[in-house]
């Protein structure tokens, strides 16, 4: 009996592309855990070695709130007992279900995002490890700079697809619509 109900993984099939300068490809959809509480970034990372996820990245969202995201999924055993860990210090969500992500890189990379989101992507406004909530067009995502020129882009599970083809579009590796 799996430990979680199984999910179509909603980019699956969908290749990454390539354009000049630039990369576009789906993630492994991994986990996704909601932190919320009176904790610190430090203190997060000291509970997530406690629990075995040092893979896992830290990623701000808002005051006293975190995203931990990794690419293996976690079986609910392990979530529960990261989130008792936790307990009396902050509450853990598993939004893995619910969110997808997706890798932007290349030197064009930042030029692509500026033409969708208001975050200014200098890297001393926005440098390395930085995220933001923020919209690209109409879709709500968390943006985080990963590298000097390359991003992870967190969107609701229903508004993944459309986000990837508006960036495809974007890149010119799909007709506009």
């Amino acid at each position: 009996m799996p430990d979680r109900p199984e999910h179509r993984p909603v980019l699956a099939g969908k290749a990454a592309l390539q354009a000049p300068g630039i990369r576009l490809e789906p993630l492994p959809e991994g986990h996704l855990l909601h932190v919320m509480g009176a904790i610190d970034a430090d203190g997060l990372a000291s509970h997530l070695s406690a629990a075995g996820l040092e893979a896992s990245t830290i990623r701000s969202a808002g005051y006293r709130q975190w995203f931990i995201a990794g690419d293996d999924a976690l079986p609910s055993s392990r979530i529960a007992a990261f989130s008792s860990a936790l307990q009396g210090t902050a509450f853990v969500s598993d939004q893995s279900h619910g969110r997808v992500r997706m890798g932007l890189s290349g030197p064009q990379a930042t030029e692509l995002l500026a033409k969708g989101t208001a975050v200014d992507l200098h890297p001393s406004a926005f440098p390395e490890g930085r995220s933001a909530v923020t919209l690209f067009g109409h879709i709500s995502l968390q943006l985080t700079r990963t590298g000097a020129d390359s991003f992870e882009l967190t969107v609701l599970r229903s508004f993944a697809e459309a986000l990837y083809e508006d960036l495809a579009v974007s890149l010119g590796a799909l007709p506009e619509l």
